[in-house]
Parts: C-alpha cells; sequence; structure tokens
C-alpha cells in the first residue's frame, strides 16, 4: 500500500511509465448508480456467498464494487492474506458515523449510506436496485495518463475525492482457519486507498493521473469515489466511476 507521500507525489508527477495490453473504462460515472464496498475475510465462514455475490455485481455496467479485506478475524488461525488495519477502521468509521460499534462480516455498504449482510442475496440486490448517484465522474485516458472530471454542481456539499486501486481477481488456497481446504476465488481486491483531494461545489475537481505508476504489479483497475462526510467520518457516496487494464 502507498504512502500517503508516495501517492501524491505519484499524482502530481508527469513522468509515466509505458503500458502494455489493453485499457477500457469499465463504465462513464453518468452509468454509474452503486457504489458496494464489501467487507470480508478469508477466515469468515460466512464469507465465500458475498464473495460470490460481489463477483456478479461486478459484472455490471452501473456498478463499482470493492472488497475490503479486514484483518481482525486474523487470530482464529488464518491471516488474511489482503488483509489490512485501514480497511478494518474503514468498516468501523462507517459504524461509527451509524451511532453504532457493532462491525460484521460479511457487510455490503452501499454508496455508504446503506449496509446489508453481504450474504443476503435479495437484500443486496433491493438496495443497489433502489441506489442512485447524481454526480457524474468522468474518466478518460489519454496516453499513459487517466484524466478524471468531476463537474460542479450546487445539488451537494463539498466533499472528498479519493483514489481506490484494486485486483480484478486472485486465486487463494486456505489452509487453516474456518475455510481451511478451500480454493476460493476473489474479485475487486482493494489494494489501496488515498485521499487526492476536495471536491468543491461551486468550482468542480480536475485530476490528471499516471496510470504506469498506479496499475500494474498488484493492481490492474482503479476507481474514483467521491465521498461526502458525516461528521468526520465517511459519509454518502455522490459519484464514482472505474477503469481497468
Amino acid at each position: 500500500m502507498l504512502s500517503r507521500r508516495q501517492f501524491n507525489a505519484l499524482a502530481g508527477s508527469a513522468f509515466c511509465l509505458a503500458l502494455t495490453g489493453q485499457a477500457r473504462a469499465q463504465a462513464s460515472g453518468g452509468k454509474i448508480k452503486a457504489v458496494v464496498e464489501l467487507f470480508t475475510s478469508q477466515g469468515c465462514a460466512q464469507c465465500p456467498p458475498a464473495d460470490a455475490l460481489l463477483t456478479t455485481l461486478a459484472e455490471r455496467d452501473d456498478v463499482v464494487a470493492l472488497a475490503y479485506h479486514v484483518d481482525y478475524w486474523d487470530y482464529i488461525g488464518w491471516e488474511d492474506t489482503f488483509g489490512a488495519k485501514d480497511f478494518s477502521d474503514r468498516q468501523r468509521a462507517y459504524a461509527k458515523s451509524w451511532g453504532s460499534s457493532r462491525i460484521y462480516t460479511p457487510q455490503m455498504v452501499v454508496n455508504g449510506a446503506k449496509a446489508v449482510v453481504g450474504s443476503r442475496r435479495d437484500e443486496v440486490h433491493d438496495a443497489v436496485e433502489t441506489a442512485s448517484l447524481g454526480l457524474s465522474v468522468e474518466l478518460q485516458r489519454d496516453g499513459d495518463m487517466l484524466r478524471v472530471s468531476v463537474p460542479r454542481n450546487s445539488s451537494y456539499g463539498d466533499a472528498t475525492v479519493s483514489l481506490v486501486t484494486y485486483l480484478d481477481r486472485a486465486d487463494v488456497a486456505i489452509e487453516r482457519g474456518d475455510n481451511a481446504g478451500k480454493s476460493m476465488v476473489y474479485t475487486q481486491v482493494v489494494t489501496g486507498r488515498q485521499v487526492m483531494g476536495m471536491w468543491e461545489a461551486a468550482s468542480g475537481a480536475y485530476l490528471k493521473l499516471p496510470l504506469g505508476e498506479l496499475l500494474g504489479g498488484t493492481s490492474t483497475g482503479l476507481a474514483v469515489v467521491v465521498q461526502q462526510e458525516r461528521r468526520g467520518m465517511p459519509g454518502n457516496i455522490i459519484g464514482a466511476a472505474a477503469f481497468e487494464l
């Protein structure tokens, strides 16, 4: 995971590496209706159905799906290969913003506003179908750079612009813990998350990112998420878009 200093240096750098393969815009901001954040763990016996459900959601053009692997189940016998304290802290921040101290897996958070048990397929689909994002986020590749444009919109208050990198697929053989003996396929695995700056309702936001520095290695995609704060904690997501190699 990149430090804040490293990430900010990349965002402002004019240097970029050549990319191989073909890139595609997963969806334009105007089509995205929901950002689904799954809080999951390789050590959670109830999580595999939710992991599989997130995979199907990621195939939709109107959904940005992100899997945050938490670390608080590591003690029961298997250390999640993608788990991070920062991801557990993000889940705790959501709970605190809703006036709760309870966190659990699998949990899906839709647009930062609604929490659903991640294995309850019907409830998850209902939450996604009734979701909407009113702010357009446009991503456009320009050579080895990615242009990010978020227009002004007086309907909302100011918000933060975050960049989330992820791995589209990983195969993991779990040797211990509640899922011992299972070979799991994980998708949309978050590898890093950093705040890039502020989106101001009166002026909008424009960023230019070096793709070669951000993608490759352990990351194959990125999402740009515009999110309001709730008492200093994560609030409603009002816009998003994703880009994958």
